[in-house]
């Protein structure tokens, strides 16, 4: 095997403009670590999207290598935890952003960030999840935690089509709870029913500015949009309810009151997928493994090549990308 392997590097220039290209890279070029990973599938994720299109500073170091999760074979190890020929799966630790990324044939890391690749579960079924998919069992775990049940009442599910949004959907629906999808994409409100989805409503009813206190519609909720959209969603909350935020794809801003905080004893839970400690992770992925149906999974996902990737940055930002993209490494 040739000591090169190919990699797709994202420049910027002293004007700041921003440039993305396939090269050639060798092990030597890589960051520190002390594990290599032969890298088997990646993913794109919205957080990518950004990143390659430049849309929004996710880089904090240049050059960079995006992708922000993979899965795939270690090669080299002098760390206890890992050997040669094991398994493993990389979700977040500034991946992408301030280390060398998934969107490469090699990867070295801190083996702190690896954890095991579930079994039965290939690495391609692995980044079908992907950090959206991660990122959305993070959540259902968080609203479990507050107790929000399917006894409780519906759960809604924001951005419904996206990557976190239709793995949320397939999750919550087989854990028995009555989900409520919202999506701009009426065109796949098949697609999320055949996902399991109870009701679709139009993101339309959410993400304009609302009142601070609505009728009560949902237990708890599953939002990766913020704005209006998390604003109109806790307006929205059952007393006692709990909305797990994850996303921005509206907006970084929160135009909401106190209101449903202080007279409905709403919960807001932050959900963090980068720095998420390492028992939190192999909790998330154990739980992906038992609860995300097999078949679904693979309704949720579609491959891409390596070379398709740049243009399927610029689709998942527009908002054209349904569910998941496995990037075959």
């Amino acid at each position: 095997m040739s000591d090169s392997f190919k990699a797709l590097l994202i420049s910027r220039d002293e004007e700041k403009r921003q440039s993305v290209d396939i090269v050639s890279m060798t092990e030597d070029e890589l960051m520190d670590g002390d594990v290599t990973v032969a890298v088997e599938a990646t993913t794109v994720n919205y957080k990518d999207g950004l990143a390659i299109t430049g849309k929004s500073p996710v880089v904090r170091r240049w050059p960079m290598i995006p992708g922000i999760d993979f899965a795939g074979t270690v090669t080299k190890s002098s760390n206890e935890n890992w050997k040669k020929g094991d398994k493993v799966v990389l979700n977040g630790w500034g991946v992408g952003e301030t280390h060398y990324g998934a969107y490469a044939e090699r990867a070295r890391v801190s083996g702190d960030w690896l954890v095991p690749l579930p079994d039965g579960m290939s690495a391609h079924d692995a980044m079908a999840v992907g950090t959206a998919g991660y990122t959305a069992m993070l959540c259902v775990m968080a609203l479990e935690n507050h107790g929000i049940t399917p006894d409780s009442g519906p759960v809604v599910v924001t951005g419904a089509a996206g990557g976190v949004g239709t793995v949320a959907v397939s999750i919550l629906s087989k854990l028995g709870y009555h989900v409520i999808a919202s999506t701009g994409r009426r065109s796949e409100d098949a697609f999320l029913k055949d996902l399991g989805a109870a009701e679709i409503i139009d993101r339309g009813e959410l993400s304009e500015p609302g009142r601070p206190m609505g009728k009560e519609r949902w237990a708890g909720g599953v939002d990766a949009v913020g704005s209006h959209t998390l604003a109109n969603v806790l307006a929205q909350t059952s007393y006692g309810g709990a909305v797990a935020a994850c996303g921005l794809a509206q907006g970084m801003d929160l135009p909401a009151s106190v209101a449903p905080f202080i007279l409905r004893g709403v919960c807001l839970l932050g959900i963090d997928s980068v720095m998420a400690p390492k028992e939190i992770r192999l909790e998330a992925w154990r739980r992906i493994a038992r609860d995300l149906d097999a078949g679904k999974l693979a309704s949720l996902s579609k491959t891409i090549a390596f070379e398709e990737i740049a243009g399927a940055a610029s689709d998942i930002v527009e908002g054209k990308i349904r569910g998941r993209v496995v990037v075959d490494i």
